[in-house]
């Protein structure tokens, strides 16, 4: 599991602990170790900002080398399980470039902005290494999100089309009415039936609500 720019926080050790608690093996990867060790911050302003310097400081390579060692921890424990990729915010756009990476079965990138306009560290958008990825792909947005456009989204969904004519391997869903961070109980944007969406879509894999 990949965290918002906030860190390892509460929220997301418990979306770890619900993961597994339905029976999947989960791991919370700390991606902003390099700048910040023990990263753990709130929903506020100055937390975001203070987040935001941590992110802007992260690279592509640095978030594929932390995934890849995480997936060879789970691998040395749990040798049989499929391995999936979840990450919210910023961890949404990384579970979107670790989708790049052998062995991950299905990434989930939960309202990754940035994902068609930029790449962590530099580089062409993060959508053009659609080509490069083998594994599932299901790409989730809110439609009253401000850090993902409608062109944002249409620009993403036409991508995955093209690369996936039968949208089967990737996948784009969107949920009318939800704004960032609409997973997270802990944040005024929650949103329990977009939330509620999601989960089943985690849990099940299945788009339908």
């Amino acid at each position: 599991m990949l965290p918002e720019v906030f860190g390892v926080n509460a929220w997301v050790r418990s979306v770890a602990d619900r993961l597994a608690a339905n029976g999947y093996p989960a791991l919370a990867v700390p991606l902003f170790a390099r700048t910040a060790p023990g990263l753990e911050l709130a929903y506020e302003p100055s937390d975001l900002a203070q987040g935001r310097r941590h992110k802007d400081a992260t690279t592509t390579e640095q978030i594929l080398s932390d995934v890849a060692a995480a997936l060879d921890w789970l691998r040395t424990r749990h040798p049989a399980a499929a391995i999936h990729v979840v990450g919210f915010c910023f961890g949404g756009h990384a579970a979107f470039l670790a989708a790049t990476l052998p062995g991950v079965e299905h990434a989930f990138d939960f309202y990754g902005a940035g994902v068609s306009r930029m790449r962590p560290g530099g580089g062409e958008p993060s959508l053009a290494l659609l080509p490069e990825i083998k594994a599932r792909l299901t790409c989730v947005f809110g439609t009253a999100d401000p850090l993902i456009p409608l062109e944002d989204r249409e620009a993403i969904g036409v991508a995955l089309s093209k690369v996936d004519p039968a949208c089967q391997r990737l996948r784009f869903v969107e949920y009318a009415g939800a704004d960032h961070g609409f997973m997270c109980e802990a944040r005024s944007a929650f949103n329990p039936q977009a939330s509620a969406q999601g989960w089943r879509l985690l849990l099940a894999g299945d788009p339908v609500v």
